[in-house]
């Protein structure tokens, strides 16, 4: 019996033995239930990324994931890149709040913190060293300061004879709260004389457009993040993967887009007529290109109702007003136009473009009525009916899920002369006065008041009736709180409106 039971004890350690060995995938730890606590205990710092199989950001994110790695093998650091598919490890998505994908948490001794850095293997890198090391580099020699200006596009040199100034402390505070860039610091006569500089002073050195910027504001941490912040992208950026979470998660909220087609040569004739523009509102209002020519970019001129033959073409946008957008009168891209256009912008001087579809001649023949912008005020706010209006996307892979129920609610209230079941394509119109983001949104206008409910319960032919029933009472959308917002869980489809 004794034999029996010391058997099974040795096999049953072997067996978890061999559950804890850990993989890697392109340098990358693959982690699961029975490794994830062994990676976290035996590594100080560790970035682990929660992904899904299926999602786009992911697959994007996984060449860069996998170079940062080799980055930092090379390095020879002690950072780890890890990953867990959170659609079989469930546990351990639940556990660590994983909401959205991809997630990357950043373990430092074993406590996690959420990661807020880029996405390309440079702002992994730059992030991950900016949290185990010291903020800024020391550079001792003119050699060391040169190699550490050619070793990133964007770096930033701090110049102080004395590092426990209060210069200093503020220069090295901006430091530690930027991620996505490295800072050297230096208090070398040296250096002084090879940079011409005199007394406490700063240079952000960049491969592109004026090769440097001088600061010359006060050494303060919130200015000194808005200098680097301003100077750190070229004055005119191409929309791309690498570019895209700098230019919408940036601090400058105001863009010009300039959509234009390099196959037809639209770069090298507008170029620099708007990098010349771009100068006059650094730091105001960030232009970015973006080439028509990429099929992924056919999502962009859809959602400013924009088709490839209006290139070459232009939009402003606020993403501090639910992506407000405006447009020009003309399409004209000369100096005195653009900038024209952009202060007409900042001035306040430009109307908000709205999106709208033309009124179909037969929009009100089928059960579920098609509205449009012109429309839909008449419709939507009738005081003796309640309208439910689906909000939609033809792209949509819930939305076409919900149509042939949402047509099925349509023939059931066909007859009701209270009730009106309504949808809208709200990618090709807009209304001032609702702004819709995500698909579908499904909304109750009451007869009386107009008020507006929205559902969010099953979107099945029974839940909905049961909300129009019950006059709204079933199923409602509990009252928005904007200090609790939850990340919705990508898709194949998607369906946040805002993801360009």
């Amino acid at each position: 019996m004794k034999t029996t039971v010391t058997l099974f004890l040795a096999l049953l350690a072997l067996g978890i033995n061999a559950d804890e060995e850990i993989q890697k995938d392109e340098g990358v730890y693959v982690l699961t239930t029975k490794n994830f606590q062994k990676a976290i205990s035996d590594n100080e710092h560790i970035l682990v990324e929660f992904y899904a199989p299926w999602c786009g950001h992911c697959k994007a994110l996984a060449p860069e994931y996998a170079k940062a790695a080799g980055v930092l093998a090379e390095q020879e650091s002690k950072v780890i890149l890890a990953k867990v598919d959170a659609t079989e490890e469930t546990s351990l998505a639940e556990e660590h709040g994983v909401r959205g994908y991809p997630t990357l948490k950043f373990f430092r001794g074993g406590k996690p913190i959420d990661y807020s850095g880029g996405r390309t293997a440079d702002e992994i890198v730059n992030w991950l060293m900016k949290k185990t090391g010291p903020p800024a580099k020391q550079l001792t020699t003119v050699d060391d300061a040169k190699a550490f200006t050619e070793s990133k596009p964007v770096v930033i040199i701090g110049f102080f004879k004395d590092q426990e100034s209060d210069d200093a402390k503020q220069f090295l505070a901006a430091a530690t709260a930027t991620d996505d860039y490295p800072f050297g610091i230096t208090s070398e006569e040296a250096l002084f004389k090879e940079y011409s500089v005199d007394g406490d002073s700063m240079i952000l050195f960049k491969n592109f457009d004026e090769g440097k910027n001088v600061y010359d504001g006060k050494f303060v941490e919130a200015d000194i993040t808005s200098f680097v912040t301003a100077n750190s992208l070229p004055l005119v950026v191409d929309f791309n993967h690498e570019t895209a979470s700098k230019i919408f998660g940036g601090e400058i909220k105001s863009h010009l887009l300039l959509f234009l087609s390099k196959e037809q040569g639209h770069y090298d004739s507008h170029l620099e007529t708007a990098r010349n523009v771009a100068v006059k509102f650094k730091g105001q209002v960030l232009f970015v290109t973006i080439n028509t020519d990429e099929d992924d970019h056919i999502r962009i001129l859809e959602f400013f109702g924009m088709k490839r033959d209006e290139v070459p073409g232009l939009r402003i946008i606020k993403l501090e007003e639910d992506m407000a957008k405006y447009k020009p009168e003309t399409y004209d891209m000369t100096e005195e136009n653009l900038q024209t256009f952009v202060q007409n912008f900042m001035d306040g001087k430009l109307k908000q473009h709205l999106l709208s579809e033309d009124l179909p001649e037969d929009w009100d023949k089928n059960p579920v009525k098609t509205l449009v912008s012109s429309n839909f005020d008449d419709v939507a706010f009738n005081k003796d009916k309640d309208v439910l209006v689906e909000f939609y996307a033809p792209w949509c892979g819930h939305c076409k899920q919900l149509a042939p129920i949402f047509d099925e609610l349509g023939e059931k209230f066909k007859e009701n002369e209270d009730i009106v079941i309504a949808k809208m394509d709200a990618t090709a119109n807009e209304l001032e006065h609702t702004k819709i983001n995500s698909f579908p949104t499904l909304k109750l206008y009451k007869k009386g008041d107009n008020k507006e409910v929205e559902y969010n319960g099953e979107r099945t032919l029974e839940g909905l009736s049961k909300f129009l029933n019950t006059g709204g009472e079933y199923g409602q959308a509990a009252p928005f709180d904007p200090e609790v917002v939850e990340e919705d869980d990508e898709t194949e489809d998607g369906h946040a409106k805002d993801e360009l």
